[in-house]
């Protein structure tokens, strides 16, 4: 079960992150998965683990608001610097 929200607060954060950063027409919906996902946990990398910030949370944790703000906070610096690396346009 555990999976299932994974993905589907992995999709909300990406899609919710890519429509704030203005990429949702150059990404589709698996896109939007792997950046939720991926974001989240560099949120919690970032924030959690080197900052020791204690409310930083994965997208796996469970389905509460603060994994989908943590989440969707990662998403943004994740589509930051893809942008910076001119992955995406």
């Amino acid at each position: 079960m555990s999976w299932i929200i994974l993905i589907l607060v992995g999709a909300l954060c990406g899609w919710l992150a890519s429509l704030i950063m203005k990429t949702d027409a150059q990404q589709g919906a698996v896109a939007n998965i792997l950046i939720g996902i991926v974001g989240a946990l560099l949120a919690q990398f970032l924030f959690g683990n080197l900052l020791g910030i204690g409310g930083a949370q994965a997208a796996g944790s469970g389905f509460s608001f603060w994994s989908i703000i943590w989440g969707l906070v990662g998403s943004i610096v994740l589509i930051a610097i893809l942008k910076a690396l001119k992955v995406l346009r």
